[in-house]
């Protein structure tokens, strides 16, 4: 079917429209989901539009419009129920945080294509290349919270799951034939456990800004108030913190230290108008930098592979690990990640297991990965401790934070 005669998809916004998709949910095994969310336009995201398609029906259920799509979460949750997302975690994530849903028998068509060795996995990608179907992706950042949806809008969202199902049995039995059918296994049971956990924001975390290193301790501290300034504000004004500064304005403050309205306009990428919108807060964090004095020290961030308070002997193990890993996926053909997640290594290099036995106790661990490679792990756990029993000097890890 060529697009333009698709025919036109279902908008549900009240409660009569959610109950005729629920009648032709009930009846169906195979359901395509995908969210759309407005995190380029509010400070905290939310879910602004799902769209369903079932057999040759789409659907974009309407949120926003006051309609209460908690019995959505009972379709999610069936067992019985074949859920097809492309690139899902983030739309579980958001819909787990919002509205608590549970989610059973995921089908993740990206991973499915990234375990068959696709160098592009993402959805346009795969949909030029299997059915030669064009994506008009211009959409994808537009803000979703605004209503009346525009055309644009309808027709960019109700193709991001029209082609899910029959791609879906495409990749499944490509899965099959080559023996790969447990790497997706594995990888949508492990979506399906995935857990929202808020942190908040975290003022230290103005280190991983570009350039920090270069700047002189009074610098470093008038960039970690601004940051922390621009934090307020966003959230104040409902918007991601990009769109009050962005983060080389946010350098070039600490840079500059400007010490008045007439030199903050001289700040390079400051215009005239965020002197009007902003001067007098950011000023007021420049004069509390001065105030707190000069940070000769920059603090730590959280390492982004999670590998903090770790030893030094199981970091290089990790690491071993991980070398290792890349190894095995660049043969195969597919992304590391699927071959066996992070989470899952740093269990392996703090329990250092040295037989299959052992192995086979690190929770995460599917066993198709002991099967294929235990006797591989081991070994690379036992050459480690050869190496550490000889007193041979580990990698050294860059500590991030200090000069």
């Amino acid at each position: 079917m060529s697009l333009p005669d698709l025919p036109p998809p279902t908008l549900v916004h009240d409660a009569a429209g959610l109950a005729a998709l629920l009648e032709d949910l009930a009846g169906q095994r195979e359901i395509a989901f995908d969210t759309e969310a407005d995190s380029f336009f509010s400070y905290r995201e939310k879910v602004c539009l799902v769209q369903v398609t079932v057999e040759e029906r789409d659907y974009l259920v309407d949120p926003l419009s006051g309609l209460d799509i908690a019995p959505l979460g009972r379709v999610l949750a069936d067992p019985t129920k074949v859920k097809i997302f492309h690139d899902g975690e983030y739309d579980v994530m958001i819909m787990k945080r919002e509205y608590g849903f549970e989610f059973a028998n995921l089908f993740d068509t990206r991973v499915a294509a990234a375990a068959l060795g696709m160098e592009a996995p993402g959805l346009a990608s795969v949909l030029k290349s299997r059915f030669g179907v064009e994506l008009d992706k211009s959409m994808q950042r537009s803000d979703w919270a605004k209503r009346p949806l525009s055309e644009k809008q309808i027709s960019y969202a109700r193709l991001d799951t029209r082609f899910l199902l029959p791609l879906m049995h495409e990749l499944a039995a490509e899965l099959e034939e080559r023996g790969r059918t447990m790497i997706l296994d594995a990888e949508c049971r492990r979506l399906e456990q995935l857990e929202p956990v808020d942190i908040g924001f975290q003022p230290d975390l103005f280190v991983r800004i570009k350039g920090v290193r270069d700047l002189d301790p009074i610098g470093r501290r008038i960039l970690r108030e601004v940051f922390i300034v621009r934090e307020e504000l966003a959230e104040r004004r409902d918007v991601p913190p990009f769109r009050i500064m962005s983060n080389q304005v946010l350098f070039e403050l600490a840079r500059a230290n400007p010490k008045d309205t007439r030199a903050l306009a001289r700040v390079h990428g400051f215009s005239s108008g965020m002197v009007r919108r902003l001067g007098d807060p950011v000023l007021a964090a420049i004069d509390r930098a001065h105030e707190l004095g000069p940070l000769a020290r920059l603090p730590v961030a959280p390492r982004r592979d999670g590998t903090d308070g770790q030893s030094e002997e199981t970091l290089e193990l990790y690491d071993r690990l991980r070398k290792w890993r890349k190894g095995v996926a660049d043969a195969e053909g597919i992304e590391s990640s699927y071959l066996l997640n992070r989470h899952v290594l740093l269990r392996i290099a703090e329990k250092r297991p040295s037989s299959t036995t052992e192995l086979a106790r690190i929770e995460g661990l599917a066993p198709w990965q002991i099967d294929m490679f235990a006797d591989e792990m081991t070994e690379v756990v036992r050459e480690f401790e050869r190496a550490l029993a000889k007193g041979e000097l580990f990698k050294r890890r860059p500590r991030r934070g200090r000069r």
